[in-house]
């Protein structure tokens, strides 16, 4: 994909809509554009964290590893558009989960420090992100609610 065509599809990630072309310019030039393929492991847990991704088309599985050291399982699916590893590279922790392709997936990569850099300069864009995380923030608490109802149900605390 050229920088035209990477700009365009950014202008079309709600994430990056309100941007002035010049700054979807930039963010174009100084990403990348990295394409996997069905398994391909995208990030593994544990990693150092110095990059974000959005998802431009395709899904990505969560995976969370078991106690017993049995396979990981997959806790959730992300779809086109979707941030992914801002939650390491905003607090400079390991990554949490690992991440593998469902079918094709195209993902702009952003460097970490380019991506601190658009939120400081671009408040709605930092906005947005809040957002998000507070989103994964609300279906994370829901999902351990539900967990702690099903285990009362079986009778474990």
């Amino acid at each position: 994909m050229d920088i035209q065509r990477e700009t365009e599809a950014l202008s079309k990630v709600p994430l990056f809509s309100k941007l002035e072309q010049s700054k979807l310019k930039l963010l174009a030039f100084t990403s990348e554009l990295q394409t996997y393929e069905d398994g391909d492991v995208v990030v593994d847990e544990g990693e150092a964290a110095d990059c974000a991704f959005v998802i431009m088309e395709g899904e990505a599985d969560i995976y969370a590893k078991t106690k017993g050291g049995g396979d990981d399982v997959v806790v959730g699916t992300l779809r086109a558009n979707q941030l992914l590893g801002e939650l390491g590279v905003l607090t400079s922790s390991p990554r949490a989960a690992t991440i593998r392709a469902r079918g094709r997936l195209m993902m702009l990569r952003i460097d970490g420090d380019m991506f601190l850099k658009l939120l400081a300069e671009n408040p709605p864009v930092a906005l947005d992100v809040m957002r998000q995380l507070s989103g994964k923030l609300v279906l994370a608490h829901r999902q351990y609610e539900e967990l702690q109802d099903k285990l009362q149900q079986i009778g474990v605390d």
